[in-house]
């Protein structure tokens, strides 16, 4: 049975797909920090051609804007510090005092239902003073030694984190070079239609993303402002880091919460700082939900947060 040129064209594309499809399951470990660049590419390059275009050599400006890029990632991660020097001794002091707690509240009330727990508070704190008060050298034999366990896997996110800045310079280097030949390869007769989709697409992108770091602006000065307000020590540094995590949809949020629960239970050793954070946060995301996301963001990528979450794990297990 002879096929029409429809059906042809059909099987062409799918055949097309499907080898797409299985080129990016085959090289996903390969093209992770390339795939990386490109997105960090595409939202670098207009800070670099406003840099070219007030005569700064483009070399500088590329320079430039990845050296500010990569301080303001680590800026962020060293928001991580002062929290863990300061809940480490926190730590060593509450679990003992956790597990008293349990065995004077929790065990009697499970007795009732035949359930016999008896924490044992001195081999408790023993192993929470040797874990947390372990010295510097201590923490380097552990890594070594989970870097032989996983050598691969240390060794393939070392390799991507010095790759990655390296891809990301030459891509913002030569990125109006190859946006031209990536054009030229779409057939002339589609170029108009093709260059309209994608103008749109960029668009949407563009205002998506300014509407998204207002919001993590506006949501960092209001977590660090409202924990402050409540006594915490560390309102600052997480309550910036919740704000700015927040660009990471779900994911970063529920790492904010956690480490804000972690500091409200450490600091205050009561229900007090678990209602506190409950109250802050949840006000913070019902603000988002329904007044900030919608105002400053608007429903501009059309996607239900199902696929949003779909998208972010799948993805983030092929690559």
């Amino acid at each position: 049975m002879a096929l029409n040129a429809a059906q042809h064209r059909g099987l062409v594309w799918a055949a097309l797909a499907l080898s797409a499809g299985l080129l990016l399951w085959l090289l996903a470990p390969v093209l992770t920090p390339f795939v990386v660049a490109a997105v960090l590419a595409y939202v670098l390059h207009p800070a670099v051609e406003a840099l070219a275009a007030r005569r700064v050599p483009r070399i500088l400006a590329v320079i430039a804007v990845e050296l500010l890029a990569i301080a303001a990632l680590l800026a962020l991660l060293l928001l991580i510090v002062p929290i863990i020097s300061n809940e480490l001794p926190l730590l060593r002091e509450q679990v003992p005092l956790l597990a008293d707690s349990v065995n004077q509240r929790l065990t009697p009330w499970l007795a009732q239902f035949g359930i016999v727990v008896s924490l044992d508070s001195a081999s408790i704190k023993a192993f929470a003073t040797k874990l947390l008060d372990a010295n510097l050298e201590d923490w380097i034999a552990t890594a070594l030694s989970s870097a032989r366990i996983g050598g691969s896997l240390l060794l393939a996110f070392i390799g991507n984190a010095f790759l990655m800045p390296v891809v990301l310079f030459y891509l913002l280097m030569d990125w109006p070079n190859l946006v031209a030949r990536l054009h030229s390869f779409i057939p002339p007769r589609l170029r108009d239609g093709v260059q309209g989709f994608l103008d749109e697409c960029d668009a949407v992108l563009g205002q998506y993303l300014r509407g998204q770091l207002m919001v993590m602006g506006v949501l960092a000065l209001y977590y660090s402002s409202a924990l402050a307000l409540a006594g915490f020590d560390l309102a600052f540094p997480v309550g910036v880091f919740t704000g700015l995590a927040v660009f990471i949809p779900y994911l970063g949020f529920s790492l904010g919460l956690a480490l804000a629960l972690l500091a409200g239970a450490l600091q205050f050793a009561s229900w007090y700082g678990v209602v506190a954070v409950a109250v802050v946060y949840g006000i913070g995301q019902v603000g988002e939900s329904l007044f900030l996301t919608p105002r400053l963001v608007g429903e501009r990528i059309g996607l239900n947060p199902l696929a949003v979450i779909f998208a972010l794990l799948a993805f983030g297990h092929l690559l």
